[in-house]
């Protein structure tokens, strides 16, 4: 979708993806949770217009700066899923499940690190983009 919102995995320099990875490890245990993720994704950060605004509480929240999470329930599980803008791209930097009230400095500080990675490589000379935008964005669904 030209002009539009579209949500990319984070890749590290080695081109493992953090995020990608998760959900693979989650569908494998828990397809439903999975999916549900993914349709957060799609309904939320992909395809919208890059002038609105980010999502309302409680499906999403700022955490520190411009650093976001998309909040996830499934069943009795919270899974948080911190994201960043860059442009059109929403780049999803880190997700993890939630048991505590307060979102912890280890899960935060990994994500403000993928992100200054992220940021890093795209402002290198030649510039080393994230995952392709279009068909290899986060899949709507995990049914395989």
């Amino acid at each position: 979708m030209p002009g539009r919102t579209q949500a990319v995995y984070y890749r590290d320099k080695d081109g493992h993806e953090p995020v990608d990875a998760f959900l693979d490890e989650l569908a494998a245990r828990n397809q439903g949770a999975a999916m549900k993720v993914d349709e957060y994704i799609g309904e939320f950060l992909t395809g919208r217009d890059p002038a609105a605004p980010p999502p309302d509480y409680p499906i999403s929240s700022q955490v520190d700066g411009e650093l976001r999470e998309l909040r996830i329930r499934f069943a009795n599980t919270r899974y948080r899923l911190l994201y960043r803008r860059s442009g059109r791209l929403i780049v999803l930097l880190h997700i993890f499940e939630k048991n505590t009230g307060k979102l912890p400095d280890r899960e935060l500080n990994l994500a403000i690190k993928h992100f200054a990675d992220f940021k890093a490589r795209m402002d290198a000379v030649p510039r080393r983009p994230p995952r392709a935008v279009g068909r290899d964005a986060p899949p709507r669904s995990r049914e395989r």
